[in-house]
Protein backbone atom coordinates (compact mmCIF):
# COMPACT_ATOMS: atom_id res chain seq x y z
CA UNK A 1 0.00 0.00 0.00
CA UNK A 2 1.39 3.37 -1.02
CA UNK A 3 2.16 5.55 1.95
CA UNK A 4 1.45 9.23 2.39
CA UNK A 5 4.53 11.42 2.28
CA UNK A 6 5.16 14.00 4.97
CA UNK A 7 6.80 16.26 2.41
CA UNK A 8 10.10 15.70 4.21
CA UNK A 9 12.18 12.84 2.72
CA UNK A 10 14.20 12.42 5.91
CA UNK A 11 11.04 12.21 8.05
CA UNK A 12 9.59 9.64 5.65
CA UNK A 13 12.82 7.69 6.14
CA UNK A 14 12.45 7.88 9.91
CA UNK A 15 8.83 6.71 9.71
CA UNK A 16 9.68 3.72 7.55
CA UNK A 17 8.26 5.16 4.34
CA UNK A 18 5.69 7.75 5.39
CA UNK A 19 2.15 7.52 6.81
CA UNK A 20 -0.14 4.58 6.10
CA UNK A 21 -3.55 5.56 4.61
CA UNK A 22 -6.35 5.17 7.14
CA UNK A 23 -3.98 5.36 10.11
CA UNK A 24 -4.32 7.49 13.23
CA UNK A 25 -1.20 9.40 14.26
CA UNK A 26 -0.78 11.52 17.40
CA UNK A 27 1.64 14.44 17.21
CA UNK A 28 2.47 15.30 20.83
CA UNK A 29 4.77 17.87 22.35
CA UNK A 30 5.11 21.09 24.34
CA UNK A 31 4.45 24.59 22.94
CA UNK A 32 7.05 25.66 20.40
CA UNK A 33 8.11 22.13 19.44
CA UNK A 34 6.82 22.48 15.86
CA UNK A 35 3.55 20.49 15.90
CA UNK A 36 1.44 22.98 13.95
CA UNK A 37 4.11 23.76 11.37
CA UNK A 38 4.74 20.06 10.72
CA UNK A 39 1.03 19.26 10.43
CA UNK A 40 0.49 22.04 7.92
CA UNK A 41 3.55 21.08 5.89
CA UNK A 42 2.06 17.60 5.58
CA UNK A 43 -1.25 19.15 4.48
CA UNK A 44 0.25 21.25 1.70
CA UNK A 45 2.50 18.38 0.55
CA UNK A 46 -0.45 16.07 -0.10
CA UNK A 47 -3.62 18.06 -0.71
CA UNK A 48 -5.19 18.07 -4.18
CA UNK A 49 -8.48 19.36 -5.52
CA UNK A 50 -9.82 15.78 -5.64
CA UNK A 51 -8.55 14.84 -2.18
CA UNK A 52 -8.05 17.87 -0.01
CA UNK A 53 -6.63 18.22 3.47
CA UNK A 54 -9.06 19.32 6.17
CA UNK A 55 -7.55 21.15 9.15
CA UNK A 56 -9.90 21.34 12.16
CA UNK A 57 -9.18 23.74 15.01
CA UNK A 58 -10.85 23.51 18.40
CA UNK A 59 -10.01 26.46 20.62
CA UNK A 60 -6.45 27.11 19.48
CA UNK A 61 -5.27 29.90 17.17
CA UNK A 62 -7.77 31.76 14.94
CA UNK A 63 -7.50 30.80 11.28
CA UNK A 64 -6.29 34.26 10.33
CA UNK A 65 -3.26 33.86 12.59
CA UNK A 66 -2.55 30.36 11.32
CA UNK A 67 -2.44 31.61 7.75
CA UNK A 68 -0.45 34.71 8.67
CA UNK A 69 2.25 32.60 10.32
CA UNK A 70 2.45 30.31 7.30
CA UNK A 71 2.93 32.93 4.63
CA UNK A 72 6.70 33.16 5.00
CA UNK A 73 7.29 29.44 4.38
CA UNK A 74 7.97 28.15 0.86
CA UNK A 75 5.55 25.22 1.22
CA UNK A 76 2.60 27.60 1.69
CA UNK A 77 0.33 28.21 -1.32
CA UNK A 78 -2.29 30.92 -0.91
CA UNK A 79 -4.19 29.62 -3.94
CA UNK A 80 -4.55 26.22 -2.25
CA UNK A 81 -6.63 27.63 0.61
CA UNK A 82 -10.15 26.40 0.04
CA UNK A 83 -9.76 24.20 -3.08
CA UNK A 84 -7.02 22.02 -1.58
CA UNK A 85 -6.54 22.93 2.10
CA UNK A 86 -9.63 23.74 4.10
CA UNK A 87 -9.68 25.15 7.63
CA UNK A 88 -12.74 24.35 9.76
CA UNK A 89 -13.38 25.77 13.22
CA UNK A 90 -15.06 23.44 15.73
CA UNK A 91 -15.24 25.97 18.55
CA UNK A 92 -18.94 26.74 18.09
CA UNK A 93 -19.84 23.06 18.45
CA UNK A 94 -17.79 22.80 21.59
CA UNK A 95 -19.34 25.86 23.19
CA UNK A 96 -22.74 24.24 23.00
CA UNK A 97 -21.52 20.84 24.12
CA UNK A 98 -23.40 19.33 27.02
CA UNK A 99 -21.56 17.32 29.61
CA UNK A 100 -19.94 14.20 28.23
CA UNK A 101 -21.33 14.75 24.73
CA UNK A 102 -18.95 15.19 21.80
CA UNK A 103 -21.30 13.46 19.37
CA UNK A 104 -22.17 16.55 17.24
CA UNK A 105 -18.49 17.30 16.65
CA UNK A 106 -17.60 13.67 15.92
CA UNK A 107 -20.52 13.31 13.49
CA UNK A 108 -19.44 16.42 11.58
CA UNK A 109 -15.84 15.24 11.19
CA UNK A 110 -16.96 11.77 10.10
CA UNK A 111 -19.55 13.15 7.67
CA UNK A 112 -17.04 15.40 5.94
CA UNK A 113 -14.44 12.62 5.81
CA UNK A 114 -16.81 10.20 4.11
CA UNK A 115 -18.39 12.77 1.79
CA UNK A 116 -15.27 14.66 0.65
CA UNK A 117 -12.77 11.77 0.84
CA UNK A 118 -9.87 13.96 2.07
CA UNK A 119 -6.35 12.60 2.03
CA UNK A 120 -5.63 14.03 5.48
CA UNK A 121 -7.70 15.15 8.48
CA UNK A 122 -6.05 17.17 11.23
CA UNK A 123 -7.54 18.06 14.62
CA UNK A 124 -5.64 20.77 16.50
CA UNK A 125 -5.89 20.36 19.43
CA UNK A 126 -7.40 17.08 20.62
CA UNK A 127 -6.12 17.57 24.14
CA UNK A 128 -8.43 20.58 24.59
CA UNK A 129 -11.38 18.19 24.36
CA UNK A 130 -10.44 17.00 27.85
CA UNK A 131 -11.73 20.33 29.15
CA UNK A 132 -15.28 19.51 27.99
CA UNK A 133 -15.88 15.84 28.80
CA UNK A 134 -14.80 13.14 31.21
CA UNK A 135 -12.00 10.70 30.44
CA UNK A 136 -14.52 7.92 29.83
CA UNK A 137 -16.59 10.04 27.44
CA UNK A 138 -13.44 11.16 25.62
CA UNK A 139 -12.27 7.58 25.17
CA UNK A 140 -15.63 6.55 23.70
CA UNK A 141 -15.74 9.59 21.42
CA UNK A 142 -12.21 9.04 20.11
CA UNK A 143 -12.89 5.37 19.49
CA UNK A 144 -15.99 6.32 17.52
CA UNK A 145 -14.05 8.98 15.58
CA UNK A 146 -11.01 6.89 14.69
CA UNK A 147 -12.91 3.77 13.68
CA UNK A 148 -15.34 5.64 11.43
CA UNK A 149 -12.82 7.99 9.78
CA UNK A 150 -10.62 4.98 8.95
CA UNK A 151 -13.22 3.91 6.37
CA UNK A 152 -12.37 7.00 4.31
CA UNK A 153 -8.69 5.96 4.13
CA UNK A 154 -7.73 9.45 5.29
CA UNK A 155 -4.78 9.82 7.65
CA UNK A 156 -6.12 11.23 10.91
CA UNK A 157 -3.54 13.47 12.59
CA UNK A 158 -4.28 14.42 16.21
CA UNK A 159 -2.27 17.25 17.78
CA UNK A 160 -1.89 18.06 21.45
CA UNK A 161 0.40 19.58 24.08
CA UNK A 162 0.93 16.39 26.04
CA UNK A 163 3.49 15.74 28.73
CA UNK A 164 5.42 12.44 28.79
CA UNK A 165 3.32 11.37 31.79
CA UNK A 166 0.04 12.04 29.94
CA UNK A 167 1.27 10.02 26.98
CA UNK A 168 1.39 6.91 29.14
CA UNK A 169 -2.31 6.89 30.04
CA UNK A 170 -4.28 8.93 27.50
CA UNK A 171 -6.86 7.16 25.33
CA UNK A 172 -5.46 8.90 22.26
CA UNK A 173 -2.21 6.98 22.53
CA UNK A 174 -3.68 3.51 22.93
CA UNK A 175 -5.99 4.06 19.95
CA UNK A 176 -3.32 5.55 17.71
CA UNK A 177 -1.39 3.60 15.09
CA UNK A 178 1.51 6.01 15.41
CA UNK A 179 2.81 8.41 18.04
CA UNK A 180 5.39 11.10 17.31
CA UNK A 181 6.81 12.90 20.32
CA UNK A 182 8.27 16.35 19.70
CA UNK A 183 10.45 18.05 22.29
CA UNK A 184 11.80 21.54 22.90
CA UNK A 185 14.54 21.71 25.52
CA UNK A 186 16.44 24.69 26.82
CA UNK A 187 20.14 24.01 26.47
CA UNK A 188 22.78 26.73 26.31
CA UNK A 189 23.96 28.18 24.06
CA UNK A 190 21.22 27.00 21.67
CA UNK A 191 17.85 25.45 22.52
CA UNK A 192 17.27 21.99 21.09
CA UNK A 193 14.23 20.52 19.36
CA UNK A 194 13.81 16.83 18.73
CA UNK A 195 11.51 14.12 17.37
CA UNK A 196 11.10 10.57 18.58
CA UNK A 197 8.85 7.87 17.12
CA UNK A 198 7.18 6.19 20.10
CA UNK A 199 5.35 3.72 17.90
CA UNK A 200 4.41 3.24 14.25
CA UNK A 201 2.35 0.16 13.51
CA UNK A 202 3.12 -1.67 10.31
CA UNK A 203 6.43 0.10 9.70
CA UNK A 204 10.07 -0.37 10.56
CA UNK A 205 10.91 3.08 11.86
CA UNK A 206 14.22 4.57 12.99
CA UNK A 207 14.45 4.76 16.76
CA UNK A 208 16.19 7.33 18.91
CA UNK A 209 15.93 11.10 19.26
CA UNK A 210 16.25 12.88 15.92
CA UNK A 211 17.22 16.55 15.71
CA UNK A 212 14.60 19.11 14.59
CA UNK A 213 15.18 22.66 13.37
CA UNK A 214 12.54 25.26 12.57
CA UNK A 215 14.04 27.31 9.73
CA UNK A 216 12.89 29.69 7.03
CA UNK A 217 11.98 26.56 5.07
CA UNK A 218 9.77 25.26 7.86
CA UNK A 219 10.10 22.04 9.85
CA UNK A 220 13.38 20.22 9.20
CA UNK A 221 14.39 16.90 10.72
CA UNK A 222 17.81 15.23 10.73
CA UNK A 223 17.88 11.46 11.31
CA UNK A 224 20.13 10.07 14.02
CA UNK A 225 22.94 8.19 12.32
CA UNK A 226 23.16 5.53 15.05
CA UNK A 227 19.68 4.38 14.01
CA UNK A 228 20.87 3.28 10.57
CA UNK A 229 21.89 -0.28 9.88
CA UNK A 230 25.29 0.29 8.32
CA UNK A 231 26.07 -1.86 5.31
CA UNK A 232 29.25 -3.89 5.28
CA UNK A 233 32.31 -2.26 3.77
CA UNK A 234 32.99 -3.99 0.43
CA UNK A 235 36.44 -5.59 0.20
CA UNK A 236 38.95 -3.51 -1.74
CA UNK A 237 42.61 -3.85 -2.64
CA UNK A 238 43.40 -0.56 -4.32
CA UNK A 239 45.18 2.54 -3.04
CA UNK A 240 44.46 6.21 -3.55
CA UNK A 241 47.18 8.89 -3.67
CA UNK A 242 47.19 11.50 -0.94
CA UNK A 243 48.75 14.15 -3.17
CA UNK A 244 51.25 15.05 -0.43
CA UNK A 245 54.75 14.74 -1.94
CA UNK A 246 56.70 11.98 -0.23
CA UNK A 247 53.84 10.65 1.92
CA UNK A 248 52.55 7.88 -0.33
CA UNK A 249 55.99 6.24 -0.32
CA UNK A 250 55.72 5.90 3.48
CA UNK A 251 52.28 4.28 3.14
CA UNK A 252 53.11 1.51 0.68
CA UNK A 253 51.66 3.47 -2.22
CA UNK A 254 48.93 5.55 -0.62
CA UNK A 255 45.78 5.27 1.49
CA UNK A 256 43.81 2.01 1.13
CA UNK A 257 40.43 2.55 -0.52
CA UNK A 258 37.39 3.19 1.74
CA UNK A 259 39.54 3.90 4.79
CA UNK A 260 39.25 6.42 7.61
CA UNK A 261 42.37 8.44 8.39
CA UNK A 262 43.05 10.58 11.45
CA UNK A 263 45.44 13.53 11.10
CA UNK A 264 46.84 14.53 14.50
CA UNK A 265 48.82 17.64 15.27
CA UNK A 266 49.02 20.84 17.33
CA UNK A 267 47.61 24.17 16.18
CA UNK A 268 49.46 25.57 13.14
CA UNK A 269 51.24 22.31 12.31
CA UNK A 270 49.66 21.99 8.84
CA UNK A 271 46.70 19.64 9.33
CA UNK A 272 44.26 21.74 7.30
CA UNK A 273 46.78 22.37 4.52
CA UNK A 274 47.43 18.63 4.32
CA UNK A 275 43.70 17.95 4.03
CA UNK A 276 43.32 20.61 1.35
CA UNK A 277 46.08 18.88 -0.62
CA UNK A 278 44.27 15.55 -0.21
CA UNK A 279 41.12 17.15 -1.66
CA UNK A 280 43.05 18.91 -4.44
CA UNK A 281 44.46 15.56 -5.53
CA UNK A 282 40.98 14.11 -5.74
CA UNK A 283 39.71 17.07 -7.78
CA UNK A 284 42.64 16.74 -10.19
CA UNK A 285 41.63 13.13 -10.75
CA UNK A 286 38.02 14.06 -11.49
CA UNK A 287 36.67 12.87 -8.14
CA UNK A 288 33.89 14.58 -6.20
CA UNK A 289 34.92 15.80 -2.75
CA UNK A 290 33.24 17.16 0.37
CA UNK A 291 34.94 19.37 2.97
CA UNK A 292 33.20 20.01 6.31
CA UNK A 293 34.68 22.85 8.33
CA UNK A 294 33.78 24.35 11.71
CA UNK A 295 36.25 27.24 11.85
CA UNK A 296 37.22 28.46 8.38
CA UNK A 297 34.42 29.59 6.09
CA UNK A 298 34.09 28.26 2.56
CA UNK A 299 35.56 31.46 1.12
CA UNK A 300 38.51 31.27 3.50
CA UNK A 301 39.26 27.69 2.47
CA UNK A 302 39.00 28.58 -1.21
CA UNK A 303 41.40 31.47 -0.63
CA UNK A 304 43.81 29.28 1.33
CA UNK A 305 43.81 26.64 -1.41
CA UNK A 306 44.37 29.33 -4.04
CA UNK A 307 47.63 30.38 -2.39
CA UNK A 308 49.02 26.93 -3.21
CA UNK A 309 47.68 26.95 -6.75
CA UNK A 310 44.66 24.73 -6.14
CA UNK A 311 41.54 25.99 -7.90
CA UNK A 312 38.73 25.22 -5.48
CA UNK A 313 36.53 28.06 -6.74
CA UNK A 314 35.92 26.44 -10.13
CA UNK A 315 35.33 23.06 -8.49
CA UNK A 316 32.71 24.57 -6.17
CA UNK A 317 30.94 26.27 -9.05
CA UNK A 318 30.78 23.05 -11.06
CA UNK A 319 29.56 21.03 -8.08
CA UNK A 320 32.64 18.83 -7.98
CA UNK A 321 33.55 20.21 -4.55
CA UNK A 322 31.15 20.81 -1.71
CA UNK A 323 32.26 22.92 1.26
CA UNK A 324 29.94 22.97 4.26
CA UNK A 325 30.75 25.51 6.97
CA UNK A 326 28.97 24.75 10.24
CA UNK A 327 29.68 27.46 12.86
CA UNK A 328 30.66 25.95 16.19
CA UNK A 329 27.79 27.71 17.98
CA UNK A 330 25.28 25.89 15.75
CA UNK A 331 27.11 22.59 15.55
CA UNK A 332 24.80 19.60 15.77
CA UNK A 333 25.91 16.03 15.18
CA UNK A 334 22.79 15.12 13.21
CA UNK A 335 23.13 18.14 10.93
CA UNK A 336 26.70 17.10 10.10
CA UNK A 337 25.39 13.61 9.37
CA UNK A 338 22.78 15.04 7.00
CA UNK A 339 25.44 16.96 5.06
CA UNK A 340 27.50 13.78 4.69
CA UNK A 341 24.54 11.53 3.79
CA UNK A 342 23.33 13.87 1.06
CA UNK A 343 26.88 14.23 -0.23
CA UNK A 344 27.09 10.45 -0.54
CA UNK A 345 23.57 9.98 -1.93
CA UNK A 346 24.50 9.55 -5.59
CA UNK A 347 27.61 7.49 -4.91
CA UNK A 348 29.93 9.96 -6.64
CA UNK A 349 31.68 11.48 -3.60
CA UNK A 350 34.95 9.70 -2.91
CA UNK A 351 36.85 12.01 -0.53
CA UNK A 352 35.46 13.60 2.64
CA UNK A 353 37.28 15.79 5.17
CA UNK A 354 36.00 16.74 8.64
CA UNK A 355 38.03 19.60 10.12
CA UNK A 356 38.12 19.12 13.04
CA UNK A 357 37.06 16.36 15.41
CA UNK A 358 38.03 18.16 18.61
CA UNK A 359 35.53 20.93 17.89
CA UNK A 360 32.79 18.37 17.38
CA UNK A 361 33.47 16.84 20.78
CA UNK A 362 33.51 20.23 22.52
CA UNK A 363 30.58 21.84 20.73
CA UNK A 364 28.23 18.89 20.22
CA UNK A 365 27.01 19.00 23.86
CA UNK A 366 26.44 15.24 23.70
CA UNK A 367 29.81 13.78 24.68
CA UNK A 368 28.14 10.65 26.10
CA UNK A 369 26.79 9.95 22.63
CA UNK A 370 29.96 10.74 20.71
CA UNK A 371 31.65 7.29 20.66
CA UNK A 372 28.62 5.60 19.08
CA UNK A 373 28.14 8.55 16.73
CA UNK A 374 31.73 8.49 15.50
CA UNK A 375 31.66 4.75 14.94
CA UNK A 376 28.39 5.05 12.98
CA UNK A 377 29.39 7.98 10.76
CA UNK A 378 32.70 6.33 9.87
CA UNK A 379 30.78 3.18 8.99
CA UNK A 380 28.35 5.06 6.75
CA UNK A 381 31.18 6.76 4.84
CA UNK A 382 33.27 3.64 4.39
CA UNK A 383 30.26 1.55 3.34
CA UNK A 384 29.58 4.14 0.62
CA UNK A 385 33.10 3.54 -0.75
CA UNK A 386 34.43 6.97 0.23
CA UNK A 387 37.66 7.90 2.03
CA UNK A 388 37.49 10.00 5.17
CA UNK A 389 40.16 12.29 6.60
CA UNK A 390 39.55 13.81 10.03
CA UNK A 391 41.76 16.32 11.84
CA UNK A 392 42.20 16.43 15.59
CA UNK A 393 44.26 18.93 17.57
CA UNK A 394 46.85 17.91 20.14
CA UNK A 395 48.67 20.07 22.67
CA UNK A 396 51.37 22.39 21.41
CA UNK A 397 53.38 22.31 24.63
CA UNK A 398 53.67 19.90 27.51
CA UNK A 399 52.79 16.21 27.87
CA UNK A 400 50.62 14.78 25.11
CA UNK A 401 47.08 13.70 25.85
CA UNK A 402 45.14 11.09 23.95
CA UNK A 403 42.68 13.33 22.08
CA UNK A 404 40.06 10.69 21.36
CA UNK A 405 39.69 9.04 24.77
CA UNK A 406 40.23 5.49 23.50
CA UNK A 407 38.53 5.93 20.11
CA UNK A 408 41.63 5.91 17.92
CA UNK A 409 40.94 2.27 17.07
CA UNK A 410 38.11 3.48 14.81
CA UNK A 411 40.66 4.92 12.39
CA UNK A 412 42.59 2.54 10.14
CA UNK A 413 45.33 5.11 9.53
CA UNK A 414 46.82 7.77 11.82
CA UNK A 415 49.14 10.51 10.59
CA UNK A 416 50.97 12.59 13.17
CA UNK A 417 52.43 16.05 12.58
CA UNK A 418 54.56 17.45 15.43
CA UNK A 419 56.85 20.33 16.19
CA UNK A 420 60.57 19.72 16.64
CA UNK A 421 62.99 21.81 18.68
CA UNK A 422 66.38 22.10 17.01
CA UNK A 423 68.99 24.36 18.62
CA UNK A 424 67.43 27.84 18.44
CA UNK A 425 64.94 26.96 15.71
CA UNK A 426 61.75 24.94 15.42
CA UNK A 427 60.46 22.78 12.63
CA UNK A 428 57.89 20.07 11.91
CA UNK A 429 57.96 16.30 11.63
CA UNK A 430 55.48 13.82 10.20
CA UNK A 431 55.15 10.12 10.68
CA UNK A 432 52.69 7.37 9.84
CA UNK A 433 51.77 6.44 13.38
CA UNK A 434 49.52 3.57 12.37
CA UNK A 435 48.19 1.71 9.32
CA UNK A 436 45.98 -1.29 9.91
CA UNK A 437 46.64 -4.34 7.72
CA UNK A 438 49.28 -2.54 5.69
CA UNK A 439 53.01 -2.22 5.55
CA UNK A 440 54.22 1.32 6.32
CA UNK A 441 57.26 3.30 7.41
CA UNK A 442 56.61 4.75 10.87
CA UNK A 443 59.93 6.64 11.12
CA UNK A 444 60.02 10.38 11.76
CA UNK A 445 60.49 12.55 8.68
CA UNK A 446 60.94 16.27 8.25
CA UNK A 447 57.73 18.04 7.30
CA UNK A 448 57.75 21.31 5.38
CA UNK A 449 55.08 23.76 4.25
CA UNK A 450 56.12 25.09 0.86
CA UNK A 451 54.48 26.56 -2.21
CA UNK A 452 53.28 23.02 -2.90
CA UNK A 453 51.63 22.70 0.51
CA UNK A 454 52.74 20.05 2.99
CA UNK A 455 55.73 18.02 1.79
CA UNK A 456 57.69 15.19 3.36
CA UNK A 457 61.46 15.68 3.66
CA UNK A 458 64.33 13.55 4.88
CA UNK A 459 64.25 11.02 7.67
CA UNK A 460 65.28 12.40 11.08
CA UNK A 461 67.27 10.28 13.51
CA UNK A 462 68.23 10.85 17.13
CA UNK A 463 64.97 12.33 18.43
CA UNK A 464 63.86 12.40 22.05
CA UNK A 465 60.32 12.73 23.36
CA UNK A 466 58.85 10.60 20.57
CA UNK A 467 56.22 9.01 22.80
CA UNK A 468 55.94 11.45 25.66
CA UNK A 469 55.98 15.04 24.41
CA UNK A 470 54.16 17.08 21.79
CA UNK A 471 57.36 18.96 20.95
CA UNK A 472 60.25 16.73 19.88
CA UNK A 473 63.90 17.50 20.51
CA UNK A 474 66.64 16.90 17.99
CA UNK A 475 69.44 15.21 19.93
CA UNK A 476 72.43 14.54 17.60
CA UNK A 477 75.04 12.08 18.77
CA UNK A 478 77.99 14.24 17.76
CA UNK A 479 80.47 14.56 20.65
CA UNK A 480 80.09 17.70 22.73
CA UNK A 481 76.39 18.21 22.18
CA UNK A 482 74.00 18.23 25.11
CA UNK A 483 72.08 14.94 25.10
CA UNK A 484 69.84 15.65 28.08
CA UNK A 485 66.53 13.80 27.78
CA UNK A 486 63.29 15.72 27.98
CA UNK A 487 61.71 15.29 31.40
CA UNK A 488 58.80 12.91 31.76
Amino acid sequence: MKRLTTGLPDLDLILGGGLRPGSVVVLAGPPGAGKTILAQQICFANATVEHKAVYYTTLSEPHSKLVEHLQGFPFFEAAALGPKVEYVHLGNMLRGTSANDLEPMINEVVRKSLDDQPVLVVIDSVKMLRDFVSDHALRMALYDLTSRVAHSKAVLLLLGEYTPKEMKSGAEFSLADGVLQLSHKRRDPVDRRGLRVIKMRGASHLGGAHTVHITDDGFQVYPRVESFLTAEVPPTSGRIPTGIPGLDALMAGGIPESDATLVLGPSGAGKTIGCLRFVAEGLARGERCLYITFQDTADQLVGMAGKFGWDFATARTSGQLGISHVPVGNLDLDVVTSVIRHGLADGATTRIVIDSLAEMVQAARETHRFPAYLRSIIGVIRAAGANLWVTSETRTFGPMEEPLAGLMFLFYNVLQIRYIEHCTDTGRTINVFKMRNSHHDNSMYACHITDDGVTVGDKIDHLTGILGWSVLRDCPTTSGHDQTQAPG
